[in-house]
């Protein structure tokens, strides 16, 4: 037996990758100060967005996900040196690449979010939903290969 098939509701299904180091304390954070956030995100912590294979998206819209948020420390302020600078170049890709599938570039998002910055992440998850809710659910076009 299957469990349901995500996206049939009206609620949009976003998976967002997480800093460990950054964005993942900015989330703990926004719980601590019981900041009230969007359900419909459900998040995967990653030591670095910099290793985050472009493969763990388009498995996450192949499961059924809506959209996809990737947050990450600010340049500069990566633990490991340069791996959200990496981050930038694998997203510039792999947009091209869901733009071949015939997805929309807006069911990707990357940015920055400071450990200190948890109002900002917050912020950020809200307006993806609202996003992801004005384009729709997700349906991969009949004529494209398998993601």
């Amino acid at each position: 037996m299957s469990g349901p098939d995500i996206g049939q509701d009206d609620e949009p299904k976003i998976l967002s990758f997480l800093c460990n180091w950054c964005s993942y304390a900015a989330a703990d954070k926004a719980g601590t100060a019981q900041y009230e956030q969007p359900h419909q995100v459900r998040s995967i912590r990653v030591m670095c967005t910099g290793r985050l294979d472009p493969q763990f998206v388009l498995h996450a819209f192949r499961q059924g996900a809506d959209g996809v948020v990737i947050l990450g420390c600010h340049p500069g302020d990566c633990h490991y040196k340069e791996g959200n600078i990496h981050a930038i170049k694998r997203h510039r890709l792999l947009l091209a690449l869901l733009r071949s599938f015939g997805i929309e570039e807006q069911r990707c998002r990357f940015e920055f979010v400071a450990a200190g910055e948890s109002e900002r992440y917050v912020n950020i998850l809200t307006e993806v939903v609202a996003q992801i809710k004005t384009l729709g659910p997700m349906h991969f076009p009949k004529n494209r290969c398998d993601l």
